[in-house]
Parts: C-alpha cells; sequence; structure tokens
C-alpha cells in the first residue's frame, strides 16, 4: 500500500465513525433533542406550576366535598324537624346554627366542584349511587340515618323527638369527624387550601357540637333544660 493510498484509507475510517456517531445521535431509540416548534413554552410551564400550587386537588379531595354535600343535606332535614315537631329552644337553636351553617358549607362545596369542571351533586340527603352487578346501590356515607332512623325521627315529638334528635346528630357529627380523617390519612389528599380549611372547620366544629349534644342529653335525662 502507497503513502497515499493509506491516506485515503485512513480518511475514509475516520470519516466512516463520525458518520455512525451521527447516527446513533439521530437514531429514534435514543434521546430526541427538541426542535424550536415543540419545546415547552417557558409561561405555560410558569402557568402550570402555578396551577399546582393553588389547586393540588386529588379525586379523595372531590370525592370528600360531593360526599359531604349529600352528608350535610340530611343533616339540614333534620334540623328543619325541630320547629314543627315541639323541640325544645335548646334543641331550636342548635337546629338553626346547624341549617344556616351547613348550608353556607353546602355553597361552597357546590363551589369548589363547579370551579374544578367537577360534576356538582344537589343537595339531596340520600347517598352516593353505585352501580354494583349492573344493580344501583345507595351508599350512605358515615354516621348518615338509615330510612327507618328517619322515619322514627320524623314521628317523634316534643321531648321524645330531642332525646332522638340529639342521640342521632350526635351519630351523624361523628360520622362527618371519620370523614375527615379518612380524609387527612389518604396520601396527598387535603393539600387544597379550600379543602383543607374546610375539612378542619368541619373537625373543630362538629367536634364541639357533639360535646354540647351530650350534656344537652345528659340534662335532657335529668328533665333539666339547657339554653
Amino acid at each position: 500500500m502507497t503513502p497515499t493510498t493509506r491516506s485515503i484509507s485512513v480518511l475514509l475510517s475516520a470519516a466512516l465513525v463520525v458518520a455512525c456517531a451521527m447516527a446513533v445521535r439521530t437514531s429514534p431509540e435514543s434521546a430526541v433533542v427538541p426542535t424550536p416548534n415543540t419545546a415547552p413554552d417557558a409561561a405555560a410551564i410558569a402557568q402550570a406550576r402555578a396551577d399546582s400550587i393553588r389547586h393540588p386537588y386529588t379525586a379523595a379531595d372531590v370525592q370528600f366535598m360531593s360526599s359531604m354535600i349529600h352528608h350535610h343535606a340530611q343533616a339540614i332535614v333534620m334540623a328543619r324537624w325541630a320547629a314543627t315537631h315541639g323541640a325544645s329552644p335548646s334543641v331550636r337553636t342548635l337546629a338553626d346554627r346547624i341549617i344556616n351553617s351547613q348550608r353556607d358549607e353546602i355553597a361552597t362545596m357546590q363551589n369548589w366542584l363547579r370551579d374544578r369542571r367537577q360534576p356538582v351533586p344537589d343537595a339531596t340527603p340520600g347517598g352516593m349511587k353505585m352501580m354494583m352487578n349492573g344493580v344501583e346501590h345507595e351508599m350512605l356515607m358515615p354516621g348518615m340515618l338509615t330510612e327507618a332512623q328517619m322515619k322514627e325521627l320524623d314521628a317523634a315529638r316534643g321531648p321524645e323527638f330531642d332525646r332522638l334528635f340529639l342521640t342521632y346528630m350526635i351519630q351523624h357529627h361523628r360520622g362527618a369527624v371519620s370523614m375527615v380523617k379518612q380524609l387527612f390519612d389518604t396520601y396527598g389528599a387535603g393539600q387544597d387550601e379550600t379543602v383543607f380549611k374546610f375539612a378542619s372547620d368541619v373537625n373543630v366544629d362538629q367536634s364541639t357540637e357533639i360535646a354540647r349534644m351530650q350534656k344537652m342529653l345528659v340534662a335532657l335525662t335529668l328533665g333539666l333544660e339547657t339554653q
């Protein structure tokens, strides 16, 4: 092989190596370098991050807010009976507070769901509808009264209504508190600002009302009237 031939061979080998390297870089199996037209927009990334900070809700948050709407709706039905079923002044005062606070909270929950393009349940006292084996079933949330319990409460009057109302509303409130606990025990849930504040308020307010109703129930048993 002449010096000239050897030089040409070396150059061809070098060119082949470079070509192979370029082929590897542009191979479909390797990382693709985005062109300017496909590169993510910096402003879009910033907006997405801002939205994630502002609205980091989860499926568990949606389920909690949807379920609590029905839960609150039943409590309002129960509380409205106080005015027509001969409830004592103290029970009627408690019932009015429940109606006012939980009616406003239902509006908050419905707005939260609507703002996030989620289905918005009506404020009906029934449970959540679920399909099992092709048959629709109604699932009551924790603490909610059964149909038989609601009929029993509706049939009561005077002191008996007070007794059942306090007994069943304690049960109802405890169910709501357990729903809050389940939410906060779910990984990633309860981080949205509105959900966190609402759930925390439910936990505190209804725990406080449970303690008050327990005292009222004792007073009722002893024949005392509480204001």
